[in-house]
């Protein structure tokens, strides 16, 4: 009896012990069995502040329609699921991120500002010293006070003289149909669907007022959504200064890729091009500039414009609303993405073949050059100089981009890397 009590005690202290490593060291692998379930876990998370979402200086800001996402933790920095990570630096343009609807299944989401943190605080101070020579000051306050945003609140419905003097190029000759898709389609209200203003308070006229002289970017994505076949990504919603889209890669990521995906490239951006020049809803789309970061491509391999902030838009069911003199209206909504000085070229000057002419100057090279054995090649180079020579008429041009599409097509492939189009690619005799 008394040996099978030294024996019962022995454990007994061995296992207390054993507890008590256990505890110490804290493995996280037993963090649930040990801690009773009544007891909260404080979970780490990203520090968000005002500041750096741009909430601070709403409403001079795109809107708050994401804001529960990203305090929710539904929308989480970087290119992994971790939540306890700080916050970036705050003067990038972009980031990569994730984003839930369940917490279960995530997707690459990018998150952008309009411009970058330096132009940004450049144009903050400028509206203050609109106002006065202080340094700092109620940015909104500020702007309510101005004559045109006066105009905004007494207004029924946007018209051209509204956003007279705006820097963006889609602005610079607007009709009143593409007027009307904006306030209509505008996503950062609940009730949109209305031509006309009465569902705009006034803290969404400044906004969208904020937001349009800005760069007109995430307009452009909400009037012209993916979901009806136009070349954009899914806009998801902003938050201060910050908006959220679907995520793509740079085609200058793509500038070392294989000949068949270069050839597959080089044919959607030219669609692309062909497309925003007719289209059934008669807008003529033109590039004022193009470089590596315009146009991104999704995993699926699909092509689409990642940077709508430089596309100038003309109704050809309207015609041009606006003469030269108009266009040289000013005010501090001017100048909050540009130089007050700056002057825009007339709608009148835009040839119809200028976005072709920049992309086969800028792009299409670093696509294609050295790519293909001869003579497919030589033939492509000769393509892609008649293409890029602006000095040409624009039928040259064009059918100089009609031949190098069709070369283009007769070297496309059929396989997986182009999920987009496989496997129907597969049953087609195109291939």
């Amino acid at each position: 009896m008394g040996l099978w009590m030294y024996y019962l005690c022995s454990n007994a202290l061995g296992l207390l012990t054993l507890f008590q490593f256990l505890t110490l060291s804290w493995s996280p692998f037993l963090e649930a069995a040990i801690l009773p379930s009544s007891v909260p876990h404080v979970k780490p998370s990203y520090s968000f502040g005002r500041t750096f979402l741009g909430l601070d200086k709403c409403n001079a800001c795109i809107g708050t329609s994401i804001c529960k996402k990203f305090f929710k933790e539904e929308i989480r920095f970087d290119n992994w699921l971790a939540s306890h990570l700080k916050l970036p630096p705050d003067y990038l343009p972009s980031y990569s991120g994730n984003y839930t609807d369940d917490a279960k299944s995530w997707r690459l989401v990018e998150i952008s500002r309009l411009t970058t943190k330096y132009q940004h605080d450049q144009a903050d101070k400028r509206i203050c010293a609109s106002l006065s020579k202080a340094k700092s000051c109620s940015i909104e306050r500020v702007l309510r006070k101005t004559e045109r945003f006066q105009k905004w609140l007494k207004a029924k419905r946007l018209t051209p003289d509204l956003v007279q003097g705006l820097p963006s190029p889609m602005l610079r000759c607007p009709s009143q149909r593409l007027l009307d898709r904006i306030v209509r389609r505008y996503a950062e209200v609940p009730d949109a669907g209305s031509i006309y203003m009465d569902h705009l308070t006034d803290r969404d006229k400044l906004r969208l007022l904020y937001t349009l002289s800005v760069n007109a970017h995430p307009i452009l994505l909400q009037i012209f959504p993916e979901a009806e076949g136009w070349p954009f990504p899914k806009y998801l919603g902003s938050c201060g200064r910050l908006i959220v889209t679907a995520s793509t890669r740079p085609l200058k990521e793509f500038y070392s890729s294989p000949p068949e995906v270069a050839a597959d490239l080089a044919l959607q951006l030219l669609s692309i091009v062909s497309s925003m020049r007719n289209n059934d809803m008669n807008y003529f789309f033109y590039f004022i500039k193009v470089d590596a970061g315009t146009f991104g491509i999704f995993n699926n391999g699909l092509l689409f414009i990642r940077d709508a902030g430089t596309l100038g838009v003309i109704d050809k069911q309207e015609g041009l609303q606006m003469t030269d003199g108009q266009q040289e209206y000013n005010d501090i909504f001017s100048c909050l993405a540009s130089d007050c000085q700056s002057t825009f070229p007339s709608c009148n000057s835009v040839r119809e073949k200028q976005s072709l002419i920049m992309v086969c100057q800028e792009l299409l090279p670093k696509l294609l050059q050295g790519k293909f054995l001869q003579p497919v090649q030589e033939k492509i180079d000769r393509f892609l100089r008649l293409c890029a020579d602006s000095f040409r008429a624009d039928q040259e041009v064009s059918d100089a981009a009609g031949k190098l599409m069709e070369l283009l097509k007769s070297l496309q492939s059929c396989d997986s890397r182009f999920a987009y189009r496989y496997p129907d690619c597969k049953y087609s005799d195109k291939y």
